[in-house]
């Protein structure tokens, strides 16, 4: 595995299982959360961010963490393996309150400049709609992806710490 691409709902784990993928294998980790925020919670250009998603998947190994639909396709084309981690919307909402006080006013490690945490109803409303939505999106993408690449779908924090621990 020289090319590992985690996606997932928000609060899934993507950002912490690529760090634990890197620090394994000795990958560069890229969180998808700092090529689209440009800082100060301002989105960058749509053009602006596949062109910066791109050029970090046209890198000779990494772990690519996070979604952005626009631009999986090409970062998929160019992986080796696709982890989809497909958690339950209770684990996945409980993990982003405990993130959001954990760091409240502060910026993540894994998120743009300047980008303090904080507690967001638009954003809840969006990761629990990403079960309906965005979840059976996923599951096509890793679906036509297939056989094509090592893909995987991991449901529990069970089957996550196996898969670690297989790598």
């Amino acid at each position: 595995m020289q090319r590992i691409m985690i996606i997932g709902g928000p609060g899934s784990g993507k950002s912490t299982m690529a760090r634990a993928l890197g620090a394994r294998l000795s990958l560069p980790v890229v969180h998808m959360d700092p090529i689209y925020w440009q800082g100060d919670w301002v989105e960058r250009g749509k053009a602006t961010v596949m062109q910066m998603a791109k050029a970090a998947a046209d890198a000779p190994t990494w772990v690519f963490d996070g979604n952005h639909s626009r631009s999986m396709d090409y970062r998929a084309d160019r992986a080796d393996t696709i982890i989809f981690l497909d958690m339950p919307r209770w684990l996945r909402t409980w993990r982003i309150l405990w993130r959001s006080a954990r760091f409240y006013g502060r910026t993540r490690p894994d998120m743009g400049p300047n980008c303090p945490e904080r507690f967001d109803r638009g954003f809840l409303s969006f990761s629990w709609n990403y079960q309906t939505d965005g979840r059976l999106r996923a599951l096509d993408f890793v679906a036509r992806w297939s056989g094509r690449r090592d893909t995987h779908i991991l449901r529990s924090r069970s089957e996550v710490r196996r898969f670690l621990r297989q790598v």
